[in-house]
């Protein structure tokens, strides 16, 4: 097992060493050795374990902002990003345990995604083409690709319109450049305090489109509904695994008296929930995203204001013409295309029974068009 270096020259190694092997995250803990998640499991680095706090502390000094250190000391935990050598850059989180510091790293790609290089059905660059106000959520777990998502969509309408984007960012992972659009990207903890603060002013900032990193407060939510109602194009984030669970998250943030009012603001505002999350592929690394979509239409905004969240479920089966998405149907297409194993696409499926239904249906297909060129 090699001998540890300099703490300087042992994250720069660690960190370039990701992108050579295209891991997502590295993970640093004292006493321990580092390890890399790669297609979303996690692999032991052949290297001593970090002997103590100081070593820890000095690999990770050049990669806090000065400013910002005494929140680590102070809480115990702090957001940031960071920028490589390789030119990736990385959104990382130092935590305190057991009075010992801590990483988790996650390596953002240089290069934005497009929705190809996602694997995202067509639907989302319709949704980002046709809206040019109004509240788009993507919702997904931990982990989901939801950053990726948001700055595909971002950088979308920067190539496609004249617009001022401004995003509000806990950290600031993707860096864009302007296209046809100008774009001000703020970083909470470094630009500004918090959320609250920076949605206060952001409509005095004149913007036509607002990026805000994630939606996590009372605050924050009641900022994205009052933007998009007042003619502003919004994108957020919601940490929940489906659309039905997106409303029961925005309301949760809201006394029950004022849930009729925000209700009928999210029927007005509101364009599109997109919910995905991701699966390891058939082939080695590989990674695709099962997605669910909800569309805002008449029946949409009617079940909102009326309370009628059980029934998005059967909305989106409905309106699949449309456009809206059903993870069953999105599990369903990544199986009958090969991309993912049947197993696996069974146990992220929300309903085991309906996706063994629907993969059936593609299998009787096939068999019955075997038999008719058989009997040819």
């Amino acid at each position: 097992m090699p001998e540890l270096g300099q703490p300087d020259q042992t994250i720069d190694k660690l960190l370039s060493a990701m992108t050579s092997i295209n891991a997502s995250d590295l993970h640093l803990k004292v006493g321990y050795s580092p390890y890399y998640r790669v297609a979303g499991h996690l692999r032991k680095v052949d290297m001593p374990p970090i002997p103590d706090t100081k070593y820890m502390e000095d690999m990770m000094r050049g990669l806090v902002p000065e400013k910002r250190r005494h929140e680590y000391e102070e809480m115990g935990d702090l957001d940031f990003s960071a920028k490589g050598s390789s030119g990736d850059r990385y959104r990382i989180n130092v935590f305190r345990s057991t009075n010992m510091m801590h990483a988790a790293i996650r390596r953002v790609q240089s290069d934005i995604p497009s929705f190809d290089d996602l694997n995202l059905p067509e639907v989302y660059s319709k949704i980002t083409l046709e809206s040019l106000e109004g509240l788009i959520l993507i919702s997904g777990v931990t982990g989901s690709g939801k950053s990726s998502t948001l700055a595909a969509m971002v950088n979308h309408v920067n190539h496609l319109r004249g617009m001022h984007i401004i995003t509000i960012e806990d950290p600031v992972e993707y860096a864009f450049m302007p296209v046809k659009s100008i774009i001000s990207q703020r970083e909470i903890g470094i630009d500004i305090p918090d959320y609250h603060e920076a949605l206060r002013y952001v409509v005095r900032q004149d913007p036509d489109c607002i990026f805000i990193g994630e939606m996590r407060d009372r605050e924050t939510m009641q900022a994205a509904i009052q933007a998009a109602e007042t003619g502003h194009l919004v994108f957020g984030s919601m940490h929940v695994s489906d659309a039905q669970q997106s409303f029961k998250r925005i309301l949760e943030f809201f006394p029950r008296e004022e849930h009729g009012f925000i209700r009928s603001s999210l029927a007005n505002s509101l364009k599109a929930i997109c919910c995905q999350r991701l699966l390891p592929g058939i082939d080695e690394g590989s990674r695709f995203p099962a997605t669910e979509v909800l569309l805002s239409n008449s029946i949409v905004k009617d079940k909102i204001v009326h309370e009628e969240d059980e029934d998005v479920p059967a909305v989106i089966n409905q309106c699949v013409e449309e456009g809206m998405r059903s993870f069953t149907l999105s599990l369903k297409e990544l199986v009958e295309g090969e991309k993912v194993h049947y197993d696996t696409a069974m146990e992220y499926a929300p309903s085991r029974e309906a996706l063994a239904s629907a993969v059936k249906g593609i299998k009787t297909q096939a068999q019955s068009l075997v038999g008719r060129v058989r009997g040819r």
